[in-house]
């Protein structure tokens, strides 16, 4: 299947089909990744998983990984 990006405010997006969100149980949350040159999308199905225990315990590490180079968006 053939997308286009479409403009969001300042940032660019994609649609994804409602028919191809049914088939995957209509997932509300994804992780992003990119893979030689590929963007991913893979199904979070508890996006905040652990998280009560992180605040319960006190940890400021990040919950988020932020290892995404914002500055390679500006390629696309």
């Amino acid at each position: 299947m053939q997308v286009s990006l479409i403009d969001i405010g300042t940032s660019k997006g994609i649609r994804i089909p409602s028919s191809v969100l049914k088939e995957m149980d209509k997932p509300k949350s994804f992780e992003l990744r990119i893979e030689e040159g590929s963007i991913i999308l893979d199904v979070v199905e508890e996006p905040r998983q652990g998280w009560g225990q992180k605040f319960k315990d006190n940890d400021n590490t990040l919950l988020i990984d932020d290892t995404l180079d914002a500055d390679a968006w500006d390629e696309i």
